[in-house]
Order: C-alpha cells, then structure tokens, then sequence
C-alpha cells in the first residue's frame, strides 16, 4: 500500500461531530459497504466547517479526509463545481450520486 496513501488517511481532524450542522448525509456504498456521514455548517453561502465519520477502507478514509479539508472556508458555488466535476468521475458505475447525496444537491 501507498505510504501516501495512509498519511492522508491518518489527518483526522475533521473526523467529529458537529453538534448543529446545517446540513448532513449518511450513506453505504453499495459496492463496498463503506458506510459514510458528512456533516456541514453553512452560513451566508460559505461553508465553514466540515465533520465526517466512517467506516471504511484506507482509500475511503484518505478520500474524506482529502475532501474535508478541501471544501472548508470555500463557497456554495465552489463546492457546487467541485460536487459536478467528482460526480463526471461515476457516470459509468453504478452508483448513484444525485440519490446517494441528495442533501447536498439542495445547497
């Protein structure tokens, strides 16, 4: 395994719980089984904070770990584009994002 990989993984600082957040998604891959939830505070079209919980493998672990510290401090439309251009990345699996993270659709 990637060395690389595991160090994105283990930077968990934004694995926690947000005690009010405005909006929140939990979901199961039904591929793999991960199990994810993410968690937002969004105030005047800006995300200020992102939590996240899940159980799963080292690659799903580094790719939330990845994302949190991405979208945080950014705005809606920021992360609207960062939100379509990962959804072109699944258009031939099976999985399905506008039912899997509807949540995040209404931002």
């Amino acid at each position: 395994m990637d060395l690389k990989i595991l160090e994105i993984a283990s930077r968990t600082e934004n694995k926690k719980v947000l005690s009010n957040p405005t909006h929140s998604s939990k979901n199961k891959n039904p591929i793999c089984g991960d199990e994810m939830e993410i968690s937002l505070i969004v105030n005047k079209d800006i995300i200020e904070d992102m939590a996240y919980h899940c159980k799963s493998c080292v690659y799903c672990q580094a790719s939330v770990s990845l994302l949190s510290r991405t979208i945080k401090h950014k705005n809606i439309q920021e992360f609207k584009e960062f939100f379509n251009a990962a959804e072109g990345m699944f258009k031939d699996s099976k999985l399905n994002i506008k039912n899997n993270w509807k949540e995040f659709y209404e931002i």
